[in-house]
């Protein structure tokens, strides 16, 4: 049987909103994270927004400005603007976050 990988920004992030008003300064979404998918797949990812977080389901391992982190539901987290970050979900069942990307 295939696996299909999901990809990141059509299949995993949903980004709320944003799409209806152009120019919003926040971003509101929803990702889910399969069972041993890393965000990036590779290396780092970071973004011009100010990152808060928070898990509803599971438990995220990562880095976040060269710290180690782990992070799981009821839990809330901050990435500052252009802070190199990545994840993995080293569980069995989805990681599910609800976030918000504000300009700084």
């Amino acid at each position: 049987m295939k696996k299909n990988t999901p990809k990141l920004t059509s299949d995993i992030v949903q980004n709320l909103f944003h799409d209806q008003y152009p120019g919003a300064e926040i971003k509101f979404g929803y990702v889910s994270i399969p069972a041993g998918e890393r965000l990036p797949s590779e290396g780092t990812t970071f973004h011009e927004e100010q990152e808060y977080s928070f898990i509803t389901k599971g438990t995220l391992k990562g880095e976040s400005g060269g710290v180690p982190y782990e992070i799981t539901a009821g839990e809330a987290s901050f990435i500052p603007a252009g802070e190199p970050h990545w994840c993995v979900n080293k569980g069995d069942e989805p990681v599910e976050i609800i976030f918000a990307l504000v300009k700084a």
